[in-house]
């Protein structure tokens, strides 16, 4: 085996403390997604969005990688072939843990766009309205983020990823997501070995040859400690 692609979704980083769509009490649950994580609530209200995505990077910052993020730095460290990790989530916990390989394909929360000219830089605590981006001078800046109804990031090199390697790896993702969620049947397609590393069975579990289920910390770290014996 020489090339690994692994999807990481919210289940990942949920025992960093970091809450996903559907956590009971979770920052999500206190607002409507269309309100909050769309380009159109943005533009009905774009205070309200950054007061939601300041509150976010502020939980961002607050937590650390945890045994599943730092077992899959030292797989991308020790394993002799490519590993390249394609995530769903906006945190910076893979590469906090160590991990250098790693596609943002939903964006990055500590990172800022300017939708007037596509100026990135880091984002600052606090985002506003009123700010302007460092290139244009345009009042136009916003998270870096992918909403709803948008496009995500770097899907043709992702595509071209998933039919070249030799394994794909789901790990904590919903499957609800497309077109995340359809990255299974793709890389099976193309005669791919796939696994799925989840706390339940996702919805797309029957599409993986093989499933596992448990907390991220425990079994990503026994799956990696597998591939490097």
């Amino acid at each position: 085996m020489d090339s690994i692609v692994i999807l990481t979704g919210a289940g990942i980083s949920a025992e960093s403390g970091l809450g996903t769509f559907r956590d009971v009490d979770g920052l999500w649950t206190k607002y409507d997604l269309n309100d909050v994580a769309t380009p159109e609530g943005f533009a009905r209200n774009p205070a309200l969005v950054h007061d939601f995505y300041n509150a976010r990077r502020d939980n961002c910052r607050a937590a650390a990688p945890n045994a599943a993020h730092v077992a899959l730095a030292r797989l991308e460290r020790d394993f002799p072939g490519k590993v390249l990790i394609v995530t769903q989530n906006v945190d910076d916990l893979h590469e906090r843990a160590g991990s250098r390989a790693v596609w943002h394909m939903h964006g990055e929360l500590l990172r800022a766009l300017c939708a007037a000219c596509g100026h990135r830089w880091a984002a600052p605590d606090r985002m506003a309205p009123t700010d302007h981006c460092p290139a244009c001078t345009a009042r136009a800046t916003r998270p870096d983020v992918v909403w709803f109804g948008e496009i995500p990031y770097r899907m043709d090199e992702i595509f071209e990823e998933l039919a070249a390697c030799d394994l794909f790896v789901s790990i904590g993702t919903s499957g609800e997501v497309y077109p995340a969620a359809g990255f299974v049947e793709l890389a099976a397609e193309a005669g791919v070995d796939t696994l799925e590393l989840n706390l339940d069975a996702s919805f797309r579990a029957r599409a993986f040859r093989e499933q596992r289920e448990g907390p991220a910390t425990e079994i990503v770290p026994a799956w990696v400690e597998e591939i490097l014996t």
